[in-house]
């Protein structure tokens, strides 16, 4: 068996699987490194996965699978996904952000099965911009650390306290 044969994956294409791994990855070291959920190996998985379910329905597109309903079934196991990192505590709803970027990750998974490689690329760079900027504004401005973001730093000072007493004893 040659190396050809060994590394051959068609019909997928490692160009391809490589952007997805990269495109997930970039936001979830943002992510990651913030101590956010969704981390780098979830947002890789999410992004390829998303790539592989429908690069295998154009494979069959035509009288056995539409690839719009392979689409609408992603984004509805996304969406388990997305609520199952949202937590509801004394009138805050938190990972809201952590759910939207399961969502998006998904959506770039969907442009990269499309062929769209370097739109993901760049699109990618766009999440992570708006992630870090506006946790920036958040912390900087007095007008951005407003209403619910004051309630939700709170809350996470306090679970982080409570986690702290939790290990301690």
């Amino acid at each position: 068996m040659s190396w050809a044969t060994l590394f051959d994956i068609t019909p997928y294409d490692w160009p391809a699987i490589g952007t997805a791994i990269f495109c997930g990855s970039i936001i979830g070291l943002e992510r990651q490194l913030r101590g956010k959920p969704v981390g780098i190996r979830t947002s890789a998985l999410i992004t390829l996965g998303t790539y592989l379910f429908l690069s295998t329905a154009f494979m069959l597109e035509g009288d056995i699978v539409d690839p719009s309903r392979v689409v609408g079934q992603v984004i509805t196991g996304i969406g388990f996904l997305g609520a199952g990192v949202m937590l509801a505590k004394e009138g805050v709803v938190v990972g809201v952000t952590s759910a939207a970027s399961i969502w998006v990750l998904a959506a770039i998974g969907v442009i990269i099965s499309t062929g769209s490689l370097l739109p993901a690329i760049k699109l990618s760079i766009l999440v992570v911009g708006i992630l870090y900027g506006v946790d920036f504004l958040e912390e900087h401005t007095k007008a951005f650390s407003r209403g619910v973001h004051t309630k939700v730093k709170q809350f996470s000072a306090d679970r982080r306290q409570n986690q702290r007493k939790d290990n301690s004893q």
